[in-house]
C-alpha cells in the first residue's frame, strides 16, 4: 500500500480527519460524506473484518507497522508526526491511528428484524458513550439487532465506536425512518414491544421475562426523561427494573444490559 508522508496540517488529503472534536460538525459532515472514523489498530481491524472499506488511514510512525498490514494496496496510508495528528484532529490521538471508513448502507427495518428474536430500540439517546456501551452489551449478551430512532446519536460516531470496542460493526442495526411508527412495524412483524419506563402500570422486568414471547423488542428512552409519551403509546407493556436503596433507576447503558440479560433468548 502507498505510505505517504505528510508534514502540512492543511494538506487537503486530511480533510476527513479535520476537527474531530467538533461534535455538531461531525454529526452532519460524516453522514453527508458517507464516512465514519475508526480509531486504533484493534477497532480498524474489526471494521475491516466486518467488510467495511477504508478510504484512507492516518497514522503516526509508532503505529505504522500495526496498521499498514490491515489495509489493501489501494488504500492510502498517510504517515505524520503525532503532533500533526493532534493539530488536525483537535485532540491527542493516544492510539496513534485513525481510519476514514466508508459508511455502509443501512438495512430496512423489516430486513433487519427478519431473523431476530431480541431487538434493542433506542429512542433519542444523545450521549455517544451510552450508545457505544449499549452496543457492547448487545454484542456480549446476545441481542440480535439494534434500532435507533431518528433523533438518536450516531452509533458510528468516533466516540460510540471507541466505547463499543468496535462491536458496532458486528451487531446489525438500522435507523428508523418514522417514529414512533417503527414500534408498530415491529409489532406487525411479530414482536412484543416492551418499554422500560417508570410508570404506575409498569410490570417488573423479571415477571415480564417469565412470560415473554419468542420475539421481544425492548425500548430504551433518553438519559434524562426516559421514553416519550408518544413512544409509550406504542408499546405493548411498560416494564421496570425493581430497585432498592431509594434509587429509582439506572443509567440507560446499565439498564439496557440488565434488560438484555433478563430477556435473553433461552
Amino acid at each position: 500500500m502507498p505510505v505517504i508522508p505528510i508534514d502540512d496540517p492543511s494538506d487537503p488529503r486530511l480533510a476527513d480527519y479535520r476537527g474531530l472534536t467538533d461534535v455538531a460538525l461531525r454529526r452532519v459532515l460524516e453522514p453527508e460524506r458517507g464516512l465514519y472514523m475508526a480509531e486504533g489498530a484493534k477497532v480498524i481491524a474489526r471494521a475491516i473484518r466486518a467488510a467495511h472499506r477504508p478510504r484512507s488511514v492516518l497514522v503516526s510512525e509508532r503505529w505504522l507497522d500495526s496498521v499498514a498490514p490491515l489495509v489493501d494496496e489501494d488504500t492510502p496510508v498517510y504517515l505524520a508526526p503525532a503532533a500533526l495528528l493532534e493539530d488536525v484532529t483537535g485532540y491527542q490521538v493516544h492510539r496513534g491511528a485513525l481510519a476514514s471508513m466508508e459508511r455502509p448502507a443501512l438495512p430496512a427495518l423489516a430486513d433487519l428484524a427478519r431473523e431476530a428474536r431480541r431487538i434493542v430500540v433506542l429512542e433519542g439517546i444523545v450521549d455517544h458513550t451510552n450508545v457505544g456501551a449499549i452496543f457492547r452489551s448487545a454484542a456480549g449478551i446476545g441481542a440480535d439487532a439494534v434500532v435507533v430512532s431518528p433523533t438518536c446519536a450516531d452509533p458510528l460516531y468516533r466516540r460510540s465506536v471507541k466505547v463499543s470496542m468496535g462491536t458496532v460493526f458486528q451487531v446489525p442495526w438500522t435507523r428508523a425512518e418514522s417514529w414512533p411508527d417503527a414500534l408498530d412495524e415491529l409489532r406487525a412483524l411479530g414482536f412484543t414491544v416492551a418499554g422500560l419506563a417508570l410508570t404506575d402500570d409498569a410490570v417488573a422486568l423479571d415477571d415480564f421475562a417469565a412470560r415473554a414471547g419468542e420475539r421481544v423488542a425492548v425500548v430504551m428512552g433518553t438519559e434524562g426523561d426516559g421514553l416519550t409519551r408518544q413512544a409509550l403509546a406504542h408499546v405493548d407493556e411498560a416494564v421496570v427494573i425493581p430497585m432498592h436503596g431509594g434509587v429509582d433507576s439506572l443509567n440507560v447503558a446499565a439498564a439496557s444490559a440488565v434488560a438484555m440479560w433478563e430477556l435473553r433468548a433461552r
